[in-house]
């Protein structure tokens, strides 16, 4: 095992892979409850798209630790299954098998970007300034996910005067991920290895007497969960998916545009998370970067592009919504993750998760959210290598940073930032310093916002 991961090599040991996969798996664990509720308002089995969403978070992340050797997990991407539900099948009328063929061709696409060097050409691509504010934003975004999901942010009125504040602790579960949050930064500051996963422990366990952490009926899946899998897994492939999606001509447009937008976002989300955690970790290094100038996949992150690439497909033919690189992987590598045992150790605990849902399903939300919070914390250093004196970096580094936080997205704020900067460098006469990969990504990113504005 030290060999095959490189654990020397990675100044890294077992025991810090394991926790930092513990950890990983505990800031995002909810998935498996949160995936199946929305998926199901389509019609869908909500035990099936259980299943689905355990197994491909399970294969997408054991792809990552056999093949790639990077400390990141894959499983249903947020925002992804909401324009799944609500965008494609509860607002545009389709079927959940057609949005399923939908995933499953935007996975083909992904495998066929990634396979032809151009999603390595985009990082290649990415200016030192705009890679910076990416990961330095991701941190904000990241920690503005740990206190939203905390509830301490609170949001009154109606728009257009919605006015966000802070939630009052008059609520256990406030309370209680005060406590977590308290409990983690000691521990980190005192230096204490794996501080975080004790930390989600512990919250958790003080949970039980202050009744937010709430004890399962059942610790164990029942065997409606395994027939509800066969209903979803492989379902889009007939009259009802595939044919059915393209048989009405006037809905084609429609089609096209969501591809391109599932496309898009599930593209970009993982390259900055990929950008925003492994430079400054180390985990991609001076060796992965030469690495991109030549042929083949001989990188960790040519090779972690291509098992992110795969995982969407394998999310579709199992029945779920697009599987992406999770950026709560940060929290592991926060906790030491630097190989692929780390993925290890989460993929399996996905698979445990099969059986034993009701023991998983008990950590709340108030022990995994100061994690997220303090994960946060330890990402914003890239901020300080941005010179904010050039407005040139400043101002597309300012609005990657402030448009992915303030609109709880990783692409938005990477659009904001290649249209910035396409803008600046233009006004400065300095339009032969924008990358050609830069310029075509900045007009799709328009067109998408276009085709959006208008409805399309």
């Amino acid at each position: 095992m030290k060999d095959f991961f490189g654990l020397d090599e990675k100044k890294t040991n077992a025991r810090t892979e394991i926790v930092a996969g513990l950890t990983t798996f505990f800031t995002m664990a909810y998935i498996i409850f949160v995936n199946p509720s929305m998926l199901s308002s389509t019609g869908m089995s909500f035990e099936g798209v259980f299943v689905a969403t355990c197994l491909s978070a399970a294969i997408g992340t054991l792809i990552m630790a056999f093949f790639a050797n990077v400390p990141y997990a894959v499983a249903p991407g947020m925002g992804l299954n909401a324009l799944f539900a609500y965008t494609v099948c509860l607002a545009g009328g389709y079927s959940w098998k057609q949005a399923l063929a939908m995933v499953f061709i935007c996975g083909l696409i992904n495998i066929v970007i990634t396979v032809t060097k151009l999603r390595k050409a985009i990082v290649k691509s990415i200016p030192e300034s705009l890679q910076n504010a990416i990961g330095g934003g991701i941190g904000l975004f990241i920690a503005y996910l740990g206190l939203n999901n905390a509830g301490l942010i609170s949001f009154t009125g109606a728009y257009p005067s919605v006015t966000p504040g802070m939630q009052p602790f008059n609520a256990p579960h406030l309370v209680l991920a005060v406590l977590g949050l308290l409990i983690i930064v000691v521990l980190m500051v005192m230096k204490v290895k794996g501080a975080i996963l004790i930390g989600i422990v512990a919250t958790t366990v003080i949970g039980i007497p202050m009744g937010v952490t709430q004890l399962p009926a059942s610790i164990f899946s029942d065997s409606g969960t395994w027939t509800g899998f066969k209903d979803v897994a492989f379902s889009f492939f007939g009259g009802d998916g595939f044919v059915s999606l393209f048989s009405d001509v006037s809905k084609i447009p429609f089609v096209i545009v969501t591809i391109f937008s599932m496309c898009l976002s599930d593209t970009f989300d993982s390259i900055g998370t990929f950008i925003g955690t492994g430079r400054k970790s180390g985990i991609f290094d001076k060796e992965d970067e030469k690495a991109l100038e030549g042929s083949g996949f001989k990188s960790r992150l040519d090779k972690a592009l291509v098992a992110d690439s795969f995982a969407t497909s394998i999310g579709a033919l199992l029945g779920t919504s697009n599987a992406t690189t999770y950026v709560e992987s940060s929290a592991g590598i926060a906790a030491g993750g630097r190989t692929g045992l780390t993925s290890l150790t989460t993929a399996v605990m996905f698979l445990l998760c099969l059986p034993f849902a009701g023991l998983i399903g008990m950590v709340p939300s108030a022990a995994t959210s100061p994690a997220l919070i303090v994960v946060g914390i330890l990402m914003v250093e890239p901020f300080a290598k941005i010179d904010w004196s050039d407005l040139t970096d400043a101002v597309p580094a300012f609005f990657t940073v402030a448009i992915m936080s303030f609109t709880y997205g990783i692409t938005n704020g990477i659009a904001a930032g290649f249209i910035m900067y396409c803008l600046t460098k233009i006004c400065t006469k300095k339009a032969n310093e924008i990358h050609p990969i830069i310029a075509v990504a900045s007009v799709l990113f328009i067109i998408d916002f276009v085709l959006k504005a208008i409805g399309v």
